[in-house]
């Protein structure tokens, strides 16, 4: 009895063997791949933390820098953070903070640079749009009309779409085009039902421009 189970254990053996001889290799392979991947995504995760609490730290000094007025500080503060941390959403942040600052300033040039680096290259449609909509308002102050149209182009997410209308609206009023300026105040005026006090400011607009435009909107809705 005790023979007959030391040839099964051979024949396993055997077939451990032959088994480990065709297919140890890919096994082995396999098994390094795995755990290369998960001490990659480790690595990835840290390196992730740590550039995000370096972006932070660099954010808070930007934000002094604002808040000193200190225009040579913020300036650098941004390049860094847009050369070292550029993919961060403190970047974005930072970016809409300097702009604001240097607008303040009376540097209209630095800071549409600044919003445009966030309008071309942000990865959250918020900053984004945030972005492309103070652009805008900058090039209308500056009476860059179509650059400003062009800035207001794009689709813009809906929590946003009914400012960029209602902003659509003033730079083609401020070209002299009010019948695009009422077509345009009146998309606004449809997707700021959410914001009453919003809405009135665009009524204000159209009826200056001799237009009510809750008439029109029940007419519309009866059609």
């Amino acid at each position: 009895m005790a023979q007959a189970l030391d040839l099964d254990e051979q024949e396993q053996l055997d077939q451990i063997k032959h088994f480990w001889k065709t297919w140890g290799n890919l096994i082995s392979w396999v098994l390094i791949a795995a755990l290369g991947s998960y001490a990659a995504w480790n690595g990835y995760q840290y390196w992730e933390r740590s550039q995000a609490g370096k972006a932070a730290a660099l954010y808070d000094e930007l934000e002094r820098a604002a808040s000193s007025g200190d225009l040579v500080r913020v300036e650098r503060s941004l390049a860094d953070m847009k050369d070292k941390f550029g993919r961060t959403q403190f970047a974005q942040q930072s970016a809409l903070l300097a702009a604001k600052t240097l607008q303040a300033q009376g540097k209209a040039d630095a800071a549409r640079d600044a919003l445009n680096w966030v309008a071309n290259g942000a990865t959250d449609p918020a900053y984004r749009d945030i972005a492309r909509l103070r652009l805008a308002a900058l090039q209308l102050d500056a009476k860059a009309y179509d650059d400003a149209l062009k800035s207001l182009g794009s689709d813009f997410t809906p929590e946003m779409s009914g400012l960029a209308a209602d902003l659509r609206g003033d730079v083609l009023q401020a070209k002299g085009q009010s019948a695009e300026a009422v077509s345009a105040y009146q998309q606004a005026w449809k997707k700021l039902a959410d914001t009453p006090d919003y809405r009135r400011l665009v009524k204000a607009k159209l009826n200056a421009l001799g237009i009510d435009p809750e008439p029109a909107l029940v007419s519309e809705t009866a059609k």
